[in-house]
């Protein structure tokens, strides 16, 4: 048998540990094929982790007497097992999957592979993770000389046959055989351009028989051979294919994007092909139950007639909105909204569904949870506990949380007049501004630079799926609503415009063209993917109001959530947006980011300079004005509420300008010698300055710098307190290792405030505690809480130290090889390593409170505002976490979450 040209593919993680399981113990027997069809199914919509999400789902609809073509799905074991087995397929599943086209047959009374009644099919990929269009599909399978002679006797219809012909010979030449698509797309664009057609439909069957010759042509001269005649060679070799694609770069891409992790591979469906080109009366759409961008109660369906699924999904036809399905097929068009409302009933949750019209007869080839924006999410939510579908606490679980990071981007400015250029379908919310590039890998370069790009498409791919990840936002001329664009912009939560028919675009040139107007690559535009309009230039954005869906679903996840919920806030501005979103307290506030202010860095750079004790008290008198100041608006903003405040932590070189030009301008600012300040960046420099002189090593060597924060932080709050402003202050010493460091810089605290309450006769209790952030503090920590009066865990750190990892290098770098490779399953700097960091979190909790009875415990590095990280803390029982400002929505409705799972 002719086999296709293998694509190495390395074997997955989730393989790797399963084939190490299997040389131990031998496996037992298993159901490797599912089928479904004729009002049954061997599966049910609880099995995704076997049958993957689309087979699980067309086992459901199939029970439930929904119209589903019979098939068949293989299990995602067996993807597994075909990894283990060296790219080969299992022992026997050969066997097995004839007899499951068996199956098939009898159900439909065709043959596979000939006449008269020939069966064709379509396989598909499907993991339990939705994936969309990041794995293959083969599509028409079964065609060979034989089957288009009988299929065009049976329908007497040579055009649709030799379209689907055209169409197999393209996908199996891709995604089996590995051409290049473009070599067997350019033959057909060249036949259009020579015959004058605009659109694919516009070809006769004339014009396809000969395309398809020439396609064959093409099919040879790629793969040194002819195309396969024998169907079961055909189905064999597109099924490894289909399990194959589980490893390409796309899906690698987005499943490490995405964060989908642990699964064991795709499961395979086999099912018999519908066609939505074979006649007037026949159509293939995509829809969604609800609006997947607003969340409205309406049916949101594309629908393209005489076309097959293909042509949605990747745009290459832009669709019809379904009132031209009311005015072709009432009927059809009454049936597909009974099937909205009973799948809806029956999933609890919008759907998105895609189906094919055969000749007027409805046919439902897959349902799934849809994507939706963070928008749409909380209403769909509300709205479904309001018609009694759902509780409230299953609506929580429904939503996304990373995604509500949607709710708060900017929108543009409505008092602004732009130059509006062209208008398309406004297929995924939300405002983006950036420089035009026309392919994935020019979106790549440009972000790296830290340029903001805007990716203009005839239609995207899941090949683009890294430059797609990259940009703020698509244009695409073609394709709808339901577009590939479209759907994974949703899901991403970037910006979208799709079937933009008015731009020509010239990809070789590098420019697009609206009306004689000529926009090259690197130009900016604008686009609204609310509105669908592109305009030239940068057009003014404003903050977003938040609306009462959000405030509601807010209310229902403080309701629900045991962990409390903090900010990381340096400056009173910042205290008061954590507040507008709902923070319950600072739980860091940054010290350092007060020096680095224009009007304060030269006299920080004063004390680092002087000769004495002396002097850097000098230095210091004139910056704890500035910090009571600092300190008290933090205090006024979070009136009520507990303020934690770092002591100082960098290490000092941070502060000392190291070009020449700086160095003469601060000399002459500060009144030194330019040498004086060269010679402390000398002294200062430390080869790894993470481990070097930083945090209560400073207060150590320079135990004035913390008394004079010890006494601004007490001086303010006691100024507060005469405000009748109830602040709730404490102190915060980082980078203890040893509980003598921390002993020291809290007996040294200690008395700064005293003194300072005895100069004021007012007293104030201001608890001291560290971070633990190193290690061997969180190994010790039974007795670093004899010290502290609360525990912050700093997992940035405690994660650079556990891991030997500094994060500043390996993000971007190797960590990205070591998640890919299956080595971490996700980055760990932005999801704690709940074996390794967990663990060490995990002993000093314990021994802290088992030292210190009741020893209150957070988080408050970025880890903080991530939902899987969040999950942990509140198994771990911490009392709160701490996020920047703008990521404490998450935070409120991941802690929920965490407490209903």
């Amino acid at each position: 048998m002719l086999r296709p040209r293998s694509s190495e593919c390395p074997m997955p993680s989730s393989s790797r540990r399963a084939a190490a399981r299997s040389s131990r113990q031998p496996a037992a027997p298993q159901k490797r094929i599912y089928l479904f069809g004729d009002g049954k199914a061997d599966g049910n919509a609880k099995m995704k982790d076997l049958l993957g999400g689309k087979g699980a789902n067309l086992a459901e609809m199939a029970a439930i007497g929904l119209p589903v073509p019979p098939g068949f799905t293989i299990t995602t074991e067996m993807c597994d097992a075909f990894f283990r087995g060296g790219n080969k397929m299992p022992a026997g599943l050969e066997d097995e999957t004839r007899k499951s086209i068996a199956f098939i047959e009898k159900s439909l009374g065709r043959t596979f592979g000939k006449g008269p009644k020939a069966l064709l099919v379509s396989i598909r990929s499907g993991a339990a993770a939705s994936m969309p269009g990041m794995m293959d599909t083969v599509l028409n399978l079964g065609l060979n000389e034989q089957t288009v002679a009988a299929l065009i006797k049976e329908t007497g219809n040579t055009r649709f046959v030799y379209d689907s012909y055209r169409r197999f010979i393209t996908m199996y030449g891709d995604v089996v055989m590995h051409a290049d698509r473009k070599r067997f797309e350019h033959e057909f664009e060249a036949l259009k351009k020579a015959r004058g057609y605009k659109q694919d439909t516009d070809a006769t069957a004339e014009d396809l028989q000969g395309l398809c010759e020439k396609l064959l042509r093409v099919y040879r001269a790629a793969t040194g051979e002819d195309f396969p005649q024998d169907p079961w060679q055909q189905l064999e070799t597109a099924i490894e294919a289909v399990f194959r694609s589980w490893n390409n770069p796309r899906a690698i891409e987005y499943r490490r994007l995405n964060r989908v992790v642990g699964l064991r591979g795709t499961a395979v469906n086999v099912q018999a092909m519908v066609f939505g080109n074979l006649d007037d009366n026949s159509a293939t759409g995509v829809g969604f139950t609800r609006d997947p961008s607003t969340g409205e109660n309406t049916f949101f369906c594309d629908v393209l007639f005489k076309a097959q699924g293909e042509d949605v999904v990747a745009g290459i036809r832009t669709p019809l909105h379904l009132d031209a399905l009311k005015a072709a097929l009432p009927q059809v068009h009454a049936e597909l909204f009974k099937v909205r409302d009973l799948l809806e009933r029956h999933q609890r949750d919008m759907q998105d569904i895609e189906f094919t019209i055969q000749s007027g007869k409805l046919y439902l080839l897959q349902c799934r949870n849809g994507k939706r924006t963070a928008k749409a999410a909380l209403k769909i939510a509300i709205d479904l506990v309001n018609e009694k579908l759902l509780t409230r606490e299953e609506a929580l679980l429904k939503i996304d949380a990373s995604s509500l990071n949607q709710l708060l981007h900017p929108t543009f400015d409505p008092r602004h007049k732009a130059a509006v250029l062209a208008e398309g379908v406004p297929a995924s919310p939300g405002a983006a501004v950036g420089r035009v590039v026309f392919s994935s890998k020019e979106a790549e370069e440009r972000a790296v630079q830290g340029e903001k790009v805007i990716l203009v498409r005839h239609e995207t791919s899941a090949d683009d799926i890294r430059g797609m990840a990259l940009s703020e936002g698509f244009l695409t001329a073609r394709g709808g609503r339901t577009s590939h664009a479209a759907v994974v912009a949703r899901q991403m939560g970037k910006v979208c415009v799709s079937g933009c028919g008015a731009i020509e675009i010239d990809e070789p040139h590098q420019f697009f063209s609206v009306r004689g107007q000529i926009v090259r690559s690197g130009d900016i535009i604008s686009i609204d993917g609310g509105t669908g309009k592109v305009m030239l230039g940068e057009v003014p954005r404003v903050q977003p109001r938040l609306d009462e869906d959000f405030a509601t679903i807010m209310h229902w996840a403080d309701d629900a959530r045991t962990l409390k919920v903090r900010a990381n806030a340096d400056t009173p501005a910042d205290a008061r947006k954590a507040r507008e979103f709902g923070a319950q307290g600072i739980g860091l506030c940054r010290t350092e980011h007060m020096f680095f202010d224009e009007g304060r860095i030269n006299k920080m750079r004063e004390m680092i300079l002087a000769k004495s004790v002396e002097g850097r008290r000098r230095a210091l008198a004139k910056l704890e004005p500035m910090q009571r100041e600092d300190f008290f608006g933090l205090f006024k903003a979070m009136d009520g509420l507990p303020v934690t405040i770092r002591l100082l932590d960098p290490p000092l070189h941070e502060f000392l300008p190291l070009d020449a030009r700086t160095q003469e301008r601060v000399a002459e600012e500060i009144g030194v010698q330019v040498e004086e300040i060269q010679a402390a960046v000398s002294r200062l420099h430390e080869s790894n300055p993470m481990l070097g002189l930083r945090g209560c090593r400073l207060g150590l060597l320079f135990p004035e710098v913390y008394e004079m924060q010890a006494r601004a932080i007490a001086a303010a709050a006691l100024e507060a307190v005469r405000h009748g402003i109830k602040a709730l202050p404490e102190l915060m010493i980082p980078l203890v290792g040893h509980v003598e460091e921390l002993r020291l810089m809290r007996d040294l605290c200690v008395a700064a405030i005293k003194r300072v309450q005895d100069e004021q006769g007012l007293c104030i209790e201001i608890p001291i505690g560290t971070m633990i952030e190193v290690p061997r503090a969180a190994l010790t920590a039974d007795k670093v809480a004899e010290q502290a009066e609360f525990f912050s865990f700093g997992t940035n750190d405690l994660t650079q130290m556990t891991l030997g990892v500094s994060r500043d290098d390996a993000e971007g770098g190797f960590l990205v090889e070591y998640v890919t490779r299956g080595i971490y399953p996700v980055d760990p700097f932005a999801t704690i390593d709940r074996d390794g960091v967990g663990k060490l979190m995990k002993m000093g909790k314990e021994l802290g409170r088992a030292a210190r009875p009741g020893l209150k415990i957070g988080i408050c590095g970025e880890h903080g505002g991530d939902p899987e990280s969040i999950a942990l803390c509140h198994e771990l029982g911490f009392d709160y976490v701490s996020c920047s400002p703008y990521r404490l929505p998450i935070a409120r409705l991941a802690a929920a979450q965490a407490a209903l799972k």
